[in-house]
C-alpha cells in the first residue's frame, strides 16, 4: 500500500472555505489512488486554511499527472476556493506542488496538473496530459467568448453584466463590498455638499468651488487649487498629469493655426523669438482635433459645449514648459480668436480651461478607458480562451489580468453605458464618447503601446522635467528584461516558439478577433522570433500596470479642483476676448451637482485600492521551478532600484511625481 501525503489550501479571501464534501484521487502514469473523502476532525476547508491528509493506492502510480477535486453538496451549496495542492511522495523527500487558483461551483471535478510550465512541445510524454490540455481550452473556449459590444472598437467578453462573468474571474468579496461601498461613500459625501450648498450662498465665483473641496481631498489637489492659474503649473501637467502622451514637439506650425512671431514675442525669453525655438525644438503642440465636430452631450434638457483647441507651449530656459497661445477650435477666423497671455487675465484663464476640458474627455475616454482597459482586455480574453493554465505564457500573464473583466464590464454598464455616469455629467456623455473612441482606434497603433517608440515619434525624448518619460522608460525596460528572460527560458531558440500552436493561435485571438478591422495597427500577421513575443507581452503587461496607473491614479489630484480639468462646459468657447467676464466663466463650468459628481467619481476611480496588488508581487504562485523564481525575483530587484531611484528624485520636492512608484502601481487594472 503506498501512502502519498496531502496538503489542500484553501482561499484567504471571505467564503473561500466550504463545509461541503471534498474527494480527491491522484492520477498516475501506472494508475490512480483510491477516491479519498478529506475529512480530518474538526473543521475542514476553512478559510485560509492548509489541510493535511493521508491518500493511499494499492500500487506504486508512478510519475504523477493529475490530481482530481471533486465537490459534492452537503445539505447546502457552499462553494471554495482551492489555492493549491501538495503532494509528497512515498519513501522520497520530493513535494510536488499543484496550483488550482479555482473556485469549484456545485456538483463539480476539476483536475489540475503539476506546477512545473510546460508548452505544447515540451508536453508530449503523456497522451493524458495532451488530451488534458485539449479538454481544458475546449471547455475555456466556450464559456469565454469574443462578443462586439459596440462596432469600431476592440472586441471584449460576451457578458451583458459582470453577473455573466465566471467566478473565477470576478471581483472577491471584500473587493466587491468595498468598490461598491465606497461609490456609496463617495455619493453621500456628494449630497452633503449639495445640500449645505443649497442652504449657503448662490454659485457665484471660483471660490465657491472651496465649499465641495473637503473631507475627499489630497495634498497634490490642494496644491492644485492654490497653483491652477498659473501658466507654469499648466505646463507641468501637460508632461505629468493624468494624460501625459499628448503633448508633441512642433517643428512647423500647423496651417489652421495662424500664430505670428510678434503674437507670442512677449512669452520668449531674451534674444530669441518663436522662429528660433522652432528650430531649437523648444515648442511644443497640443492638438485635440480629434475632438472636432463629436456631439455634445444633453444633460437635464440643457446642451453642453464642446471644443477641439491647439495650444501652443514654449520651453522656457527660466519657467519650463508655458503655453503661448491657445485657438478653440480647428478653424481659425474672426469668431475663433489666438488667446495669448497678454490678453485680459479672465479671457486667458479660460481658454486654457477649455483645453483642460478637453483634456479630460481625451484622457478619460482614450489614454484611460482605449488604450489601457480595453486594450488589456483582447490579451485577457485571448489568453483565457487559448492558454492552458500549464502554459509559461498563460502563467506569465494571469496575474496581470485579475479582475479586468469584472471592472470592464463593470465600466461599460455603469460608467460609459446609454445611461451611465458619463451621460450624467460629462459633455462627451453619450453618443460622443463612442465616436470618440472610434476615431482613436481607427489610428490606434503597436508601435504607440510601445514608450520608447512613443516618445520618440512625439519627438519629446529631450523635454525636461517628464517624469512620465523617465519613469516610463525604466519601467519598460525592467518589464521587457522579465518577460525576455522568461520566454527565452521556455523557448530555447525561435523556431519552437514559431512551433507552439497554442502560442500561434493566441496570437491570432489577439489580431483577428480581438483588435479586428485594423489593418493599419502594425503586429506582424504571425510570431516570429522571441522578441517579438516578448515585446508583445511586455506591451500588455505595461499597459496593464505602468500605463494604466499614470493615467487612472492621480485623476482625483488633478480633476478634484474641478475649474482645473471640468468634466463639462455649460456655455460654447468665447469669441470675444474682452468680453470675458467672471458670470461667464461660472455659467460655463459645471453646475454644483456636475462638480459634485466630478470628485466622487475621480475619487472613487482613483483612490488606492485596499486589496492593491503591487507589480512584481506574485500571490499566488502560478511558477514553481526554481530558473522561473529567479527570473521573478531579479525582477522585484530591479524594481526595488526604480523605487529607490523615485523617492530620491522626488526628495523635498513640494509636487511629487509618485504615480509611477513601483510600490504604487497595481499588477493589474482592477478599477
Amino acid at each position: 500500500m503506498e501512502v502519498y501525503n496531502v496538503t489542500v489550501a484553501t482561499g484567504t479571501s471571505e467564503y473561500s472555505g466550504t463545509n461541503n464534501y471534498i474527494f480527491v484521487t491522484l492520477v498516475g502514469e501506472k494508475g490512480e489512488s483510491e477516491r479519498t473523502i478529506l475529512d480530518n476532525p474538526g473543521l475542514d476547508f476553512c478559510r485560509g486554511a492548509v489541510d493535511q491528509y493521508k491518500v493511499t493506492s494499492p500500487s506504486p502510480l508512478g510519475s504523477l499527472l493529475l490530481v482530481r477535486l471533486e465537490k459534492q453538496r452537503y445539505w447546502v451549496e457552499d462553494n471554495w476556493f482551492c489555492r493549491y495542492v501538495t503532494v509528497e511522495l512515498p519513501g522520497e523527500d520530493t513535494v510536488l506542488t499543484f496550483p488550482c487558483y479555482r473556485w469549484l461551483i456545485g456538483d463539480t471535478k476539476v483536475e489540475i496538473r503539476e506546477g512545473t510550465a510546460k508548452t505544447l512541445a515540451s508536453d508530449d510524454s503523456s497522451p493524458q496530459l495532451q488530451a488534458h490540455r485539449k479538454t481544458e481550452l475546449q471547455e475555456r473556449q466556450k464559456t469565454y467568448r469574443w462578443v462586439t459590444w459596440a462596432p469600431g472598437i476592440p472586441k471584449c467578453i460576451d457578458a451583458k453584466t459582470e453577473a455573466d462573468l465566471p467566478q473565477d474571474v470576478r471581483f472577491d468579496n471584500e473587493k466587491r463590498s468595498d468598490f461598491e461601498h465606497s461609490l456609496h461613500y463617495a455619493l453621500l459625501e456628494l449630497s452633503l455638499k449639495k445640500l449645505a450648498i443649497r442652504f449657503g450662498k448662490s454659485w457665484n465665483d471660483l471660490d465657491d468651488f472651496k465649499r465641495i473641496f473637503w473631507k475627499l481631498r489630497s495634498p497634490i489637489a490642494e496644491y492644485c487649487m492654490e497653483h491652477w492659474k498659473e501658466d507654469w503649473f499648466f505646463g507641468y501637467q501637460c508632461m505629468n498629469g493624468s494624460n501625459p502622451r499628448m503633448i508633441k514637439r512642433c517643428k512647423k506650425l500647423p496651417e489652421n493655426f495662424p500664430v505670428t512671431p510678434n503674437m507670442v514675442q512677449s512669452s520668449m525669453a531674451p534674444r530669441t523669438d518663436l522662429d528660433k525655438e522652432l528650430k531649437a525644438g523648444n515648442i511644443y503642440l497640443l492638438d485635440y482635433v480629434i475632438m472636432d465636430g463629436v456631439p455634445a452631450n444633453t444633460i437635464k434638457g440643457k446642451l453642453q459645449h464642446i471644443a477641439a483647441p491647439l495650444c501652443l507651449l514654449y520651453q522656457h530656459p527660466d519657467e519650463g514648459l508655458i503655453p503661448i497661445a491657445i485657438q478653440l477650435g480647428q478653424i481659425p477666423s474672426l469668431d475663433t480668436p489666438i488667446f495669448l497671455p497678454k490678453d485680459p487675465p479672465l479671457a486667458w484663464l479660460l481658454a486654457k480651461m477649455w483645453v483642460r476640458h478637453s483634456e479630460f474627455q481625451v484622457f478619460q475616454v482614450l489614454s484611460h478607458l482605449l488604450r489601457t482597459h480595453l486594450v488589456v482586455e483582447v490579451f485577457c480574453v485571448a489568453t483565457l480562451r487559448q492558454l492552458p493554465a500549464v502554459h509559461p505564457i498563460y502563467k506569465l500573464l494571469a496575474p496581470h489580468l485579475r479582475y479586468t473583466l469584472e471592472i470592464n464590464c463593470r465600466g461599460r454598464t455603469q460608467l460609459i453605458s446609454a445611461n451611465g455616469i458619463f451621460k450624467r455629467v460629462v459633455s462627451t456623455g453619450g453618443d460622443g464618447l463612442l465616436i470618440l473612441a472610434q476615431r482613436e482606434y481607427k489610428v490606434l497603433t503597436y508601435r504607440s503601446l510601445q514608450p520608447h517608440n512613443d516618445f520618440t515619434d512625439r519627438g519629446v525624448s529631450q523635454l525636461p522635467k517628464y517624469f512620465y518619460r523617465e519613469h516610463s522608460l525604466m519601467l519598460w525596460e525592467a518589464i521587457h528584461g522579465f518577460v525576455s528572460g522568461m520566454v527565452n527560458l521556455y523557448y530555447p531558440s525561435d523556431r519552437d516558439m514559431q512551433e507552439d500552436l497554442e502560442i500561434q493561435a493566441w496570437f491570432r485571438d489577439i489580431s483577428e478577433e480581438g483588435f479586428t478591422e485594423l489593418p493599419n495597427f502594425g503586429l506582424p500577421s504571425k510570431l516570429n522570433t522571441r522578441e517579438e513575443l516578448s515585446t508583445l507581452l511586455s506591451v500588455a503587461i505595461f499597459s496593464s500596470t505602468s500605463q494604466h496607473a499614470a493615467t487612472n491614479n492621480g485623476q482625483f489630484d488633478w480633476c478634484a479642483w474641478v475649474p482645473n480639468t471640468p468634466c463639462t462646459m455649460r456655455r460654447p468657447p468665447p469669441t470675444d476676448k474682452d468680453a470675458v467676464t467672471m458670470e461667464m466663466i461660472m455659467a460655463t463650468l459645471p453646475d454644483i451637482s456636475q462638480s459634485c459628481i466630478q470628485m466622487a467619481i475621480t475619487w472613487h476611480l482613483g483612490r488606492a485600492q485596499p486589496d492593491a496588488i503591487p507589480l512584481g508581487t506574485y500571490t499566488e504562485e502560478h511558477f514553481t521551478e526554481g530558473k522561473a523564481q529567479e527570473q521573478i525575483d531579479k525582477f522585484r530587484r530591479e524594481l526595488k532600484k526604480i523605487e529607490d531611484h523615485i523617492l530620491k528624485q522626488n526628495e523635498g520636492l513640494e509636487l511629487q511625481y509618485l504615480f509611477l512608484l513601483p510600490s504604487r502601481i497595481e499588477n493589474s487594472i482592477t478599477i
